[in-house]
């Protein structure tokens, strides 16, 4: 299943164009207005509150970026629009907040984040913000049960998977053999995806290059340095990245072919 043109027409920001020198914290608004102000797709990451609101947030606790610890998922709303992000005013969006912050001005990938424990919660509070939206838009997740959700769901928008190598130390707790079905994306006869987002450091990957051969688009994931790019050059379709301006340096997606 190929995916609309947008999906690889420009280069994607991590989290947003975010800069915590500058005070634009990942996933915030600050950060998306950054990437919107240059042209970019912005990736951003979806959790859940207790009282099972949709929010813009990457990490499982609440320690890296804010001035309080302790799970996301432990928190209401009400109580993590009470905690700063580090270092600035900003708090956490809700995904409401993030979506009409964009408004349709650059293409939004949104990765929900699975605990691999078969609870839909997220996908089922987010699906109707996510399914309202106006402007083009992405569901993606590394847990294809998360992603067969959306496409009950949600099933009009692009969706995605995203992979790695899938290893012991990242991700010990799944089983190996769930881990390799995993990393050969192993679903995707089930899933269909519009797209495939895969690590950059374990590229070339079989699976991910033979869908792509298939037609599917395949984004490399997270680019940071020269090196990220000469492999997603070869390999890749796109890139998600972080640290630079791939227009600034030179290296512009339209540059890499």
């Amino acid at each position: 299943m190929s995916g609309p043109a947008w999906l690889t027409a420009r280069p994607v920001a991590h989290r947003g164009y975010h800069e915590r020198d500058a005070g634009r914290i990942e996933n915030t608004i600050p950060a998306a207005e950054a990437a919107i102000a240059r042209g970019f797709a912005i990736e951003c990451d979806l959790q859940l509150t207790r009282d099972d609101v949709a929010i813009v947030f990457h990490d499982d606790t609440l320690d890296r970026l804010t001035e309080a610890t302790g799970p996301v998922q432990a928190r209401t709303l009400a109580e993590l629009k009470a905690i700063p992000l580090r270092g600035t005013e900003a708090r956490i969006p809700t995904l409401d907040e993030f979506l009409a912050a964009v408004g349709g001005r650059v293409p939004i990938f949104a990765e929900l984040k699975s605990r691999f424990d078969h609870n839909r919660r997220l996908e089922q509070a987010a699906a109707p913000r996510l399914n309202a939206y106006q402007g083009p838009l992405a569901v993606m997740s590394f847990d294809p049960d998360s992603v067969l959700a959306l496409k009950k769901l949600a099933p009009a928008l692009p969706r995605g998977m995203v992979a790695d190598c899938f290893t012991d130390a990242e991700w010990g707790p799944i089983p190996p053999l769930r881990r390799l079905a995993l990393r050969h994306l192993a679903a995707a006869a089930t899933v269909r995806p519009s797209f495939i987002a895969y690590g950059v450091h374990d590229l070339p990957a079989d699976a991910a290059l033979l869908l792509r051969h298939l037609g599917t688009p395949l984004l490399a994931w997270t680019v940071r340095t020269a090196a990220d790019r000469a492999t997603a050059r070869r390999y890749a379709d796109q890139i998600i990245f972080e640290g630079f301006d791939p227009d600034a340096t030179g290296t512009a997606w339209a540059e890499l072919d």
